[in-house]
């Protein structure tokens, strides 16, 4: 499982240490593809196989599916961490992503995020407001 916040930076290269405590878990190796919020999602090869199997589950008669898978699965690549824990994280990610030199990476339970670092902190500042003061239950059962 991913937790946490950490703030590696962007090289030169584009390239970007990943924490341990996300590297950990990757082992396998780490599909890097757009998220949603203009971010990057890192997915375990495992479950990004898995969630690509339940999306070609959906009927192709579905348009919005269509979208989205296209959109999801052109986007990802495969990356291996060098001896140093160092990913690259291409051109049109970083251009999608708008990636500067400061980044936040955030642990998302079965994935990690990558983002800008003032998008970020811009994006949490919105959501700590709504999620301090949430009344409804969000998740039925759960909270």
């Amino acid at each position: 499982m991913f937790l946490g916040t950490y703030e590696p930076k962007l090289d030169d290269k584009g390239r970007v240490i990943l924490p341990a405590r996300i590297r950990n878990g990757m082992e396998g190796g780490i599909v890097l593809t757009r998220g949603q919020e203009r971010c990057i999602y890192a997915f375990p090869v495992q479950v990004f196989e898995e969630m690509t199997a339940q999306m070609r589950r959906a009927p192709l008669s579905s348009k919005q599916a269509r979208d989205w898978i296209r959109v999801m699965l052109s986007g990802a690549y495969m990356e291996v961490p060098d001896k140093q824990g160092r990913i690259a994280v291409s051109a049109d990610l970083r251009k999608y992503a708008g990636l500067d030199k400061e980044l936040i990476v955030i642990g998302v339970g079965d994935r990690a995020e990558i983002w800008d670092a003032a998008s970020w902190r811009e994006y949490l500042s919105v959501q700590e407001d709504a999620f301090s003061t949430t009344e409804e239950e969000i998740f039925p059962g759960s909270f």
